[in-house]
Protein backbone atom coordinates (compact mmCIF):
# COMPACT_ATOMS: atom_id res chain seq x y z
CA UNK A 1 0.00 0.00 0.00
CA UNK A 2 1.38 3.38 -1.03
CA UNK A 3 0.45 5.90 1.68
CA UNK A 4 1.59 8.84 -0.43
CA UNK A 5 -0.93 7.93 -3.13
CA UNK A 6 -3.62 7.51 -0.48
CA UNK A 7 -2.84 10.99 0.85
CA UNK A 8 -2.91 12.41 -2.69
CA UNK A 9 -6.36 10.90 -3.34
CA UNK A 10 -7.53 12.11 0.08
CA UNK A 11 -6.51 15.71 -0.69
CA UNK A 12 -8.00 15.63 -4.19
CA UNK A 13 -11.25 14.08 -2.95
CA UNK A 14 -11.62 16.67 -0.22
CA UNK A 15 -11.13 19.54 -2.66
CA UNK A 16 -13.51 17.92 -5.13
CA UNK A 17 -16.15 17.38 -2.46
CA UNK A 18 -16.03 21.00 -1.32
CA UNK A 19 -16.25 22.19 -4.94
CA UNK A 20 -19.18 19.79 -5.53
CA UNK A 21 -21.06 21.23 -2.58
CA UNK A 22 -20.46 24.84 -3.68
CA UNK A 23 -21.31 24.30 -7.37
CA UNK A 24 -24.34 22.15 -6.62
CA UNK A 25 -25.76 24.72 -4.19
CA UNK A 26 -25.15 27.64 -6.55
CA UNK A 27 -26.83 25.84 -9.45
CA UNK A 28 -29.77 24.58 -7.40
CA UNK A 29 -30.37 28.06 -5.95
CA UNK A 30 -30.82 29.36 -9.50
CA UNK A 31 -33.87 27.09 -9.94
CA UNK A 32 -35.62 27.05 -6.55
CA UNK A 33 -38.35 24.48 -6.26
CA UNK A 34 -37.30 22.69 -9.46
CA UNK A 35 -38.31 19.06 -9.57
CA UNK A 36 -35.24 18.18 -11.63
CA UNK A 37 -32.02 17.96 -9.52
CA UNK A 38 -30.04 20.49 -11.55
CA UNK A 39 -27.23 20.86 -8.98
CA UNK A 40 -26.22 17.20 -9.06
CA UNK A 41 -26.70 17.06 -12.82
CA UNK A 42 -24.37 20.05 -13.22
CA UNK A 43 -21.57 18.67 -11.07
CA UNK A 44 -21.76 15.27 -12.71
CA UNK A 45 -21.56 16.56 -16.29
CA UNK A 46 -18.92 19.17 -15.38
CA UNK A 47 -16.96 16.37 -13.72
CA UNK A 48 -17.24 14.28 -16.90
CA UNK A 49 -15.89 17.18 -18.93
CA UNK A 50 -13.04 17.72 -16.47
CA UNK A 51 -11.96 14.09 -16.37
CA UNK A 52 -12.00 13.97 -20.18
CA UNK A 53 -9.94 17.16 -20.26
CA UNK A 54 -7.47 15.82 -17.69
CA UNK A 55 -7.00 12.49 -19.48
CA UNK A 56 -6.55 14.30 -22.79
CA UNK A 57 -3.90 16.57 -21.26
CA UNK A 58 -2.09 13.62 -19.69
CA UNK A 59 -2.24 11.62 -22.95
CA UNK A 60 -0.89 14.58 -24.90
CA UNK A 61 1.83 15.82 -22.57
CA UNK A 62 4.46 14.17 -20.47
CA UNK A 63 7.02 15.46 -18.05
CA UNK A 64 7.54 16.05 -14.36
CA UNK A 65 4.75 18.64 -14.14
CA UNK A 66 2.26 15.95 -15.24
CA UNK A 67 3.36 13.23 -12.86
CA UNK A 68 1.37 10.07 -12.10
CA UNK A 69 0.63 11.57 -8.68
CA UNK A 70 -0.92 14.69 -10.23
CA UNK A 71 -2.99 12.48 -12.55
CA UNK A 72 -4.13 10.46 -9.53
CA UNK A 73 -5.03 13.57 -7.55
CA UNK A 74 -7.00 15.20 -10.39
CA UNK A 75 -8.82 12.15 -11.76
CA UNK A 76 -9.40 9.67 -8.93
CA UNK A 77 -9.22 12.29 -6.19
CA UNK A 78 -10.72 15.56 -7.41
CA UNK A 79 -13.12 14.23 -10.08
CA UNK A 80 -14.09 11.31 -7.84
CA UNK A 81 -14.88 13.71 -5.00
CA UNK A 82 -16.53 16.26 -7.28
CA UNK A 83 -18.96 13.91 -8.99
CA UNK A 84 -21.48 11.90 -7.06
CA UNK A 85 -23.02 8.66 -8.22
CA UNK A 86 -24.68 7.86 -4.90
CA UNK A 87 -26.50 11.22 -4.85
CA UNK A 88 -27.52 10.69 -8.48
CA UNK A 89 -29.05 7.30 -7.64
CA UNK A 90 -30.74 8.64 -4.49
CA UNK A 91 -32.26 11.53 -6.43
CA UNK A 92 -33.59 9.07 -8.99
CA UNK A 93 -35.16 7.07 -6.18
CA UNK A 94 -36.75 10.21 -4.69
CA UNK A 95 -38.02 11.28 -8.11
CA UNK A 96 -39.45 7.80 -8.61
CA UNK A 97 -41.31 8.07 -5.31
CA UNK A 98 -42.67 11.57 -5.87
CA UNK A 99 -43.14 12.07 -9.59
CA UNK A 100 -43.52 10.40 -12.91
CA UNK A 101 -41.36 7.64 -14.30
CA UNK A 102 -40.81 9.83 -17.36
CA UNK A 103 -38.90 12.41 -15.30
CA UNK A 104 -36.74 9.65 -13.76
CA UNK A 105 -35.93 8.21 -17.16
CA UNK A 106 -35.21 11.66 -18.59
CA UNK A 107 -32.79 12.43 -15.74
CA UNK A 108 -30.95 9.13 -16.21
CA UNK A 109 -30.78 9.40 -20.00
CA UNK A 110 -29.79 13.07 -20.02
CA UNK A 111 -27.12 12.52 -17.35
CA UNK A 112 -25.52 9.57 -19.14
CA UNK A 113 -25.69 11.13 -22.60
CA UNK A 114 -24.49 14.58 -21.54
CA UNK A 115 -21.78 13.03 -19.36
CA UNK A 116 -20.41 10.95 -22.22
CA UNK A 117 -20.54 13.82 -24.72
CA UNK A 118 -18.79 16.21 -22.31
CA UNK A 119 -16.12 13.66 -21.36
CA UNK A 120 -15.39 13.16 -25.06
CA UNK A 121 -15.41 16.92 -25.71
CA UNK A 122 -12.96 17.56 -22.88
CA UNK A 123 -10.64 14.84 -24.15
CA UNK A 124 -10.72 16.11 -27.75
CA UNK A 125 -10.17 19.71 -26.64
CA UNK A 126 -7.18 18.71 -24.56
CA UNK A 127 -5.64 16.80 -27.45
CA UNK A 128 -6.12 19.49 -30.08
CA UNK A 129 -5.94 22.88 -28.43
CA UNK A 130 -2.47 24.40 -28.29
CA UNK A 131 -1.55 25.71 -24.86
Amino acid sequence: MNWINIAIVFIGSGLGGVCRYIVSRIVQEQVPGALFPWGTFAVNVIGCFLIGLFYGIFDRHTGPALSPQLRLMLTVGFCGGFTTFSTFINENFLLFQSSSLLIVLAYIALSVLAGFILLYAGYVIALHVQV
